[in-house]
């Protein structure tokens, strides 16, 4: 929600946590698949069951923003790439009248929220977050995603829809839903423009549509899909920062889930270079990396060479540690001033001195920054 009081300082922070496994979560005939092959990672919600459509509408002249968020389970550090989401246009809208998309992702309450929160709604429990993950938003405006869309029917008719009816208490949030919608079926396709790095963990996915005409539907899917599954939650303006539950607190004739696909990489050490291309696993936190996710204390270890054995001496230690930093520095991941201070280190250090080369520069690993994975250090 682009309102100044939700972009407050999130406390969002990469970490390196890693868990280990497929995950993988059944009901019935319903499937939602979180993939780890070969590296990749992938989710889905599954096809749109035509139970209910949810407004999720970015602001414009005399429209107020109106978000929808389903929830999704990430195993270990991953990095998103792309998205899809499934909604309804007006009937015999063109595919054009979707001018700009926007997708944001939340944390579980009560991260990023003031807590106790304002008693607007019967709960906050499980909802999405006050606030979005500020690194993790993208959209068409500002080119930190593209996006594509698909025509998948020309008519789909959802039994039920929330659109205007979107209640704080004194109001009684419940309406029973506003009727049956009917439009064409679209899936929205996005590419995220830097990908996003999520650690493991629980979120909300909350994609936002702009029409020039008319008002874009999220259509949803069958509930649960999987062992803890949070269903669908809806806000406006005016309930915000709060969120109620679409099928339990609006329509009681839920709970819902929303249709919708991420699929991306793994990156166990959250260094920010999918682990299928990394050459050097477990780097440590915050460490500046090459293209093939190895770090300078990794490439250049002070107990002796990657390749193995020991430093002939002091000097080639020093004199291949500079090396390398002046490799990094070309590729600008570290600074002109950084490259000398660590090279100052490493010619201080006890590395390649007879047994005592066990920790770069006595203890301080190298190549550390304020950046993370390709980014220059500051």
């Amino acid at each position: 929600m682009k309102k100044t009081f939700l972009h407050r300082k999130s406390s969002f922070t990469i970490s390196a946590l890693r868990l280990v496994g497929l995950f993988i979560f059944v009901l019935s005939a319903a499937l939602c698949l979180v993939a780890a092959q070969a590296g990749s990672f992938s989710f889905s919600t599954g096809n749109p069951d035509g139970r209910i459509a949810t407004a999720s509408r970015l602001p414009s002249a005399g429209k107020i923003e109106i978000e929808t968020a389903d929830d999704f389970v990430l195993t270990e550090n991953t990095i998103i790439q792309g998205a899809t989401f499934t909604g309804l246009l007006p009937s015999g809208a063109a595919l054009s009248t979707v001018s700009e998309v926007e997708v944001e992702f939340y944390n579980v309450f009560p991260t990023d929220s003031t807590n106790p929160p304002s008693g607007k709604v019967p709960t906050r429990v499980n909802s999405p977050s006050d606030v979005d993950i500020s690194p993790a938003a993208s959209d068409s405006l500002s080119g930190t995603l593209t996006f594509t869309s698909t025509l998948v029917s020309a008519t789909f008719m959802a039994s039920n829809s929330v659109l205007n009816g979107i209640n704080a208490l004194p109001t009684p949030p419940f309406t029973g839903g506003e009727g049956a919608v009917a439009g064409e079926e679209v899936t929205i396709n996005v590419i995220f423009k830097p990908p996003i790095t999520l650690p493991a963990g629980h979120y909300f996915f909350r994609p936002a549509v702009l029409l020039s005409s008319g008002d874009f539907f999220w259509l949803s899917t069958a509930f649960p899909l999987f062992t803890g599954d949070l269903q669908t939650w809806i806000r406006n303006e005016t309930l915000a920062p709060d969120w109620l539950k679409v099928g339990t607190d609006i329509t009681a004739q839920g709970p819902f889930n929303a249709s919708f696909t991420l699929s991306g990489e793994l990156d166990a050490d959250a260094d920010g270079v999918p682990d299928e291309l990394d050459q050097c696993p477990n780097t440590p936190p915050d460490s500046v990396v090459n293209a093939q996710g190895c770090s300078l204390d990794q490439l250049v270890p002070c107990a002796g060479p990657a390749s193995g054995g020991a430093w002939k001496n002091h000097g080639e230690y020093v004199s291949t540690f500079t090396q390398t930093a002046n490799q990094f520095a070309a590729q600008g991941l570290i600074s002109r001033k950084e490259k000398g201070q660590l090279t100052s280190e490493a010619a201080q250090s006890d590395c390649g001195k007879g047994n005592n080369g066990n920790a770069g520069n006595g203890g301080k690993g190298h190549g550390k920054g304020k950046g993370k994975g390709h980014g220059k250090g500051t």
